[in-house]
């Protein structure tokens, strides 16, 4: 409901909103409620939380003047009203404020406090000094029903490997589709967590999960993959992003996650005389990291291949690089078969470019094949037609 300003209002943004709900949901165990001042030095001396691993302190430091007056009076037992985007959401009861360092801060989420890097000036600009913690309420109906979709599949198919993937599918091409199916082939059920950032120019979730959507229910065993969003909020950046990932998966009931191997946090590091990775911290997380190959297309091969089983070299190899697609769609260019699948690129083009031809009707009955009958037809069907016309090779 909308509220009018009140003393005791705490103003959260969407971002914050999201973690508490992950929190309060159970599924950022083994951490159960916000960190206090003991807590959070904890943490950041041992990387864990009660043994396990948990990779920066979970705290709410929300920016703002009013917010900072407010937590600089408030006493022990106070109930503050937490509201977002204008609406009240939630509340809080008071059990301790500190204060922290919101350089520092950022640095332990991305690793750095250059104010240069995108992520770190944006998490910067939503950080206060001062956090408060305490036990809290919010609504929790939509992410749990999440689970219960998860919880229900796997109840209906007996499933005792799940396996979970993250991502943007922005756009979805053949290297996703391939991703997909090789981690299908190796698991009961594939839990497909579609992010869903606040702040992005790329693809609107909406249309991303709809060109999903459409290759689960077209092109894979529908029963056997479950596709939900994920809000991808400020503690899934920076180089512990696989470890909260990992962290989620398990909470919601996955025992395997899927990654590729050049995902951003999976960087190496040295430490007490040898190399390590990201995945060497997950301590005490019952769960399995599949590191899944590079796809590329090789035009010698003429398929879709690992890098590590391709015999010939990177000049043989289209890569499926997401942000350069992106910018043919962008440009309103149909990008080829061998990229994305032509049913997914029209899905997309008749929504970023709706009612751009003068004449469809005229256009498609001059250039496409027909059977002579009276049809409509939509610009998806044009660009599906295109791409057929596209993949003639007789005359080239």
């Amino acid at each position: 409901m909308a509220l009018s300003r009140k003393s005791n209002t705490l103003y959260i943004d969407q971002e914050a909103l999201s973690a508490l709900a992950l929190l309060k949901a159970g599924l950022l165990y083994p951490v159960t409620s916000l960190m206090n001042k003991k807590q959070t030095l904890e943490v950041l001396q041992a990387g864990t939380f009660n043994q396990k691993v948990f990779p920066f302190p979970l705290i709410l430091a929300p920016s703002g003047k009013v917010n900072q007056e407010l937590l600089s009076s408030v006493s022990l037992g106070d109930k503050l009203i937490l509201v977002c985007d204008n609406k009240e959401v939630g509340h809080l009861i008071v059990e301790e404020v500190f204060e922290i360092n919101p350089k520092e801060r950022v640095r332990q989420i991305y690793g750095t406090d250059n104010l240069q890097h995108p992520g770190v000036k944006s998490t910067y600009s939503r950080l206060g000094k001062i956090a408060v913690s305490g036990e809290y309420e919010i609504e929790l109906s939509s992410i749990l029903e999440r689970k219960a979709k998860i919880d229900d599949a796997k109840k209906r198919l007996g499933a005792q490997h799940v396996t979970a993937i993250m991502m943007g599918a922005n756009p979805l091409h053949r290297a996703h589709e391939r991703l997909i199916r090789q981690a299908l082939d190796k698991t009961d059920l594939i839990v497909i967590f579609l992010l869903k950032p606040f702040n992005s120019s790329d693809l609107q979730y909406e249309l991303r999960c709809e060109t999903l959507t459409f290759f689960v229910q077209n092109f894979l065993p529908t029963n056997r993959v479950v596709v939900v969003p994920l809000e991808n909020s400020y503690i899934f950046a920076g180089y512990n992003e696989v470890v909260i990932d990992a962290i989620v998966a398990k909470n919601f009931g996955c025992n395997r996650l899927t990654i590729g191997q050049n995902h951003a946090g999976v960087g190496m590091y040295y430490e007490q005389n040898s190399n390590k990775s990201v995945i060497d911290r997950l301590t005490g997380l019952d769960i399995e990291i599949d590191i899944a190959s590079e796809y590329v297309y090789c035009n010698e091969c003429k398929t879709l291949v690992s890098t590590k089983t391709c015999p010939h070299g990177q000049h043989h190899h289209i890569s499926y690089h997401s942000d350069s697609i992106l910018e043919l769609i962008k440009l309103g260019l149909l990008p080829p078969a061998v990229l994305m699948r032509k049913e997914i690129a029209a899905i997309i083009l008749s929504k970023l470019f709706p009612d751009r031809f003068k004449n469809l009707e005229k256009l498609y009955y001059d250039i496409m094949p027909v059977t002579g009958l009276l049809e409509e037809h939509t610009e998806k069907d044009f660009y599906e037609e295109l791409m057929k016309l596209y993949q003639t090779t007789s005359l080239t």
